[in-house]
């Protein structure tokens, strides 16, 4: 018997999510800048962001989504899904938490999110590195969001694509981080090994023509 999506999805959150959300709110609040203003790219109902929040009262933090949630933890704003509604320059930290793979191609957000930066952009995706890499991610991609209608074009990419599209967008790494430590053993033989990251990219300029 095969379980629809919204079973497994349901399973997933109450075994995985809140720890999802607790690791990744504490390793954002540790590498984002003091006093900083940080948009939070594709934010869903910006749960992430308002933990974080709460553990960074410092921060200012907004959020933007293709998707309206009747509800969210943050401020958020539709947006088109390429253009950044926002002008030059206007925040500190641009933030993407498992969004670019969502995308058909990454970099033109990368390139938004150049433009609205002063200073970083914070990068929480994938690598496709390991065995049976694609399959894995395919798979953790689908449990996590095809109930709730989320794009799925199942776009990994290795480590060298994404620091040859960062390198061209006119960011380089700060830190980059590959045990993030989102699951527990077992589950982090299969889901962490080689394919969770965290990015902290500092804005170069200019841009690379």
């Amino acid at each position: 018997m095969t379980l629809p999506s919204n079973t497994v999805g349901i399973l997933h959150e109450r075994l995985v999510f809140g720890r999802r959300v607790g690791i990744l709110s504490d390793w954002f609040a540790k590498l984002v800048p003091k006093g900083a203003r940080v948009l939070d790219v594709g934010c869903g109902d910006g749960l992430i962001s308002a933990v974080l929040q709460s553990k960074r009262p410092d921060l200012l933090v907004r959020g933007i989504d293709v998707l309206a949630r009747a509800q969210t933890h943050i401020p958020v704003e539709l947006f088109d899904g390429s253009r950044i509604p926002f002008d030059d320059r206007s925040f500190d930290v641009v933030l993407f938490s498992d969004v670019l793979h969502h995308t058909d191609d990454p970099t033109v957000l990368l390139g938004e999110a150049w433009r609205v930066t002063k200073d970083s952009v914070l990068i929480k995706d994938h690598n496709r590195n390991g065995i049976a890499a694609g399959p894995r991610l395919r798979f953790m991609d689908w449990v996590g969001n095809a109930r709730f209608g989320v794009a799925l074009p199942y776009n990994y990419w290795s480590r060298s694509q994404w620091q040859s599209a960062w390198s061209r967008v006119g960011l380089q790494p700060r830190q980059f981080i590959t045990t993030v430590g989102l699951y527990s053993v077992p589950a982090s033989w299969v889901f962490d090994a080689q394919l969770q990251f965290i990015a902290l990219l500092a804005k170069i300029e200019p841009r690379q023509a």
